[in-house]
């Protein structure tokens, strides 16, 4: 018998955060792993008279294709797959993935050709021109790389989406209102003392849209606003299966000037050196999810962490302003909880993650 929190969490997803319509097309995209939310998902639009359009994978980031195909083959979707990204209503990805390394194996060059074969997709998404969401079901691998058990992992995948959205929402636009009423950002901690702009920007608030679990506020900064360094000391980067332990980014006039990391340093300089938007700052996120308090390896989570903020270098959210573009977007969690401030223009609006406004 199904877990009765995976068709609680089905509902949310479908409902709420693509608020799927009769007649629409809806992508679902993930492995076979995931099959009970996945069928809870499908059920839940079949109910609602949509259309499910699933393509199910044994890996979610590369695979035997991405591996083997020429680069010039690779940097193109199919045909039909551009169709299918260009027509459908609205995107669903699980994640579920077997390996928690899936795609470390990738070169550079391979990583580079898979992100611009999704070219077509990211744009729609990153506009918001089309609904969506990522979530999250729980597999042995992503508990093991959380250091949990797979009944520890559930429980905690299920404390952190079924929420209160509404008042999460609520909570979360206060947050949002105070940024939204500044031009100028500094963030502040040992290693730390970075400015950067949102004149002229709004914020977004997820309040279980986009991804799943919810629980920013995000902003897409100036494009040449940051200024100064920002050390990402107390948790490692994770990207594309890579673990970057250490970084520290020094920014000049909007731009990486200088990156170091104490370990996996030259994955980081290579993928900062992809194209030209690589280098410059895509997002400003704001962690504010209750229900994570720990780090796990899984930037979906991560980055919603109430008391940290994070940043991505590479392409923005063109629905937020921001007008960068970039094969990449690296999110990178910075712990703000022991000894870290926030100010918006000049005034102190959150102190060891505690805020206040």
């Amino acid at each position: 018998m199904r877990d009765p929190r995976i068709d609680e969490y089905a509902r949310l997803l479908v409902e709420r955060s693509v608020a799927i319509q009769p007649g629409w097309q809806v992508s679902i995209r993930g492995t076979p792993l995931a099959r009970p939310l996945i069928e809870a998902v499908i059920e839940q639009i079949a109910r609602i008279g949509a259309y499910p359009i699933v393509q199910l994978a044994f890996e979610q980031i590369g695979g035997p294709f991405a591996r083997e195909a020429p680069l010039e083959v690779l940097r193109e979707p199919a045909p039909l797959q551009r169709r299918i990204w260009e027509e459908v209503d609205a995107f669903i990805a699980v994640w579920a993935p077997e390996n928690a390394r899936e795609g470390a194996d990738l070169s550079e060059e391979r990583r580079s050709a898979l992100q611009q074969m999704t070219a077509v997709m990211r744009e729609r998404t990153m506009a918001m021109a089309a609904p969506w969401v990522i979530a999250e079901y729980p597999v042995h691998s992503m508990a093991q790389d959380a250091g949990m058990t797979l009944a520890q992992y559930t429980q905690f995948i299920f404390d952190a989406v079924l929420l209160d959205w509404d008042a999460e929402a609520a909570r979360m636009r206060k947050i949002a209102d105070a940024f939204d009423a500044a031009e100028e950002v500094r963030i502040v901690g040992p290693g730390t003392d970075l400015t950067l702009s949102l004149a002229g920007r709004h914020g977004a608030v997820d309040d279980g849209h986009v991804n799943m679990p919810g629980g920013e506020v995000f902003y897409s900064p100036v494009e040449d606003s940051a200024e100064g360094v920002i050390e990402f000391s107390e948790f490692p980067a994770v990207y594309f299966g890579q673990e970057v332990d250490g970084v520290r980014l020094v920014f000049k006039s909007g731009h990486v000037i200088d990156a170091t990391a104490r370990s996996g340093e030259d994955f980081l300089i290579k993928t900062l050196d992809v194209d030209a938007g690589a280098r410059r700052l895509g997002e400003l996120g704001i962690g504010c999810n209750p229900g994570i308090q720990r780090f796990m390896k899984n930037v979906a989570f991560d980055e919603k962490i109430d008391g940290t903020v994070h940043l991505a270098v590479g392409n923005s959210y063109t629905f937020t302003g921001g007008k960068n573009k970039s094969a990449i977007h690296w999110d990178i969690v910075k712990d703000l909880r022991a000894a870290g401030s926030i100010y918006a223009d000049g005034k102190l609006v959150q102190q060891n993650g505690g805020w206040l406004l």
